[in-house]
């Protein structure tokens, strides 16, 4: 990655921010104060981490000597149904514990299926909605944003009521202009789709034209397909610029 300099030689800036040119040619405004932020916060989560590690370390010593774990846990079990008259029937107890844990299961599943029916319409609201408001879709792709959340929605999730997007790995995708920090929902968006091996079906066209040719833009910013190249597409490719094509944004032509 290389500073960017203007014809006179000078650092060029924006927002503020100096710019990089990055190794695939794309310019990225890199937050200096940021990432300097960003780091001292690292730093302070991995000493939390470290210490917590060296406490859990230390609480686990005075379990030393015990070989299998259930069958010191049985041995508790046992020691609770002690009392100073009488041994109660371990077996007993467990049975009535089971009875009483179903019950309560059953008297507060109502509340548990609607706190995951509550979690799964604001899953869909948040992500659903941010596919719907998005800039990059709107101004660079050549089908709706309904289509991009069906081809690219399971890359984003939510974590701790935050849009979070992941590549095919299953990595956090980080952002290129503020190194530490996730990446919004349009900057991962484009850098799935850069990633995408098929972008120039989806995206839309640059006026280019030929058997080679993705795809062109026709009268009115209609993308036009021709038989050739939507035969060439994979099936999942074609069920996209056909449903496209139904609601008359994308033209097939011979």
């Amino acid at each position: 990655m290389k500073l960017k300099l203007d014809e006179q030689g000078h650092v060029v800036v924006q927002d503020g921010r100096p710019v990089y040119t990055n190794d695939d040619g794309k310019d990225i405004a890199f937050d200096a104060p940021g990432t300097v932020t960003t780091i001292g916060r690292l730093n302070a989560e991995a000493k939390t981490n470290r210490e917590r590690y060296e406490n859990a370390e230390s609480s686990l010593k005075q379990f030393e000597g015990i070989t299998d774990p259930q069958d010191a846990l049985k041995a508790l079990a046992v020691v609770k149904n002690l009392d100073a008259k009488k041994l109660v029937d371990a077996g007993e107890v467990e049975k009535i514990k089971l009875e009483v844990a179903n019950a309560l299961e059953l008297k507060y599943k109502p509340y548990v299926d609607k706190s995951a029916s509550l979690e799964a319409e604001l899953h869909s609201e948040k992500i659903g909605g941010a596919f719907t408001r998005s800039k990059l879709i709107s101004e660079k792709f050549a089908i709706p944003a309904d289509l991009v959340q069906s081809a690219f929605g399971k890359s984003f999730s939510l974590e701790e009521g935050r849009i979070v997007a992941k590549d095919q790995a299953g990595n956090k995708i980080y952002s290129r202009s503020s190194p530490g920090e996730l990446a919004g929902f349009d900057e991962a968006l484009e850098i799935i789709v850069d990633a995408y091996p098929n972008k120039n079906h989806i995206l839309k066209g640059t006026g280019s034209s030929g058997s080679g040719a993705p795809g062109t833009q026709g009268v009115g910013g209609k993308r036009t397909v021709t038989r050739s190249q939507f035969d060439a597409m994979t099936q999942n490719e074609q069920q996209t610029v056909a449903q496209a094509a139904g609601k008359g944004e994308v033209s097939i032509v011979d």
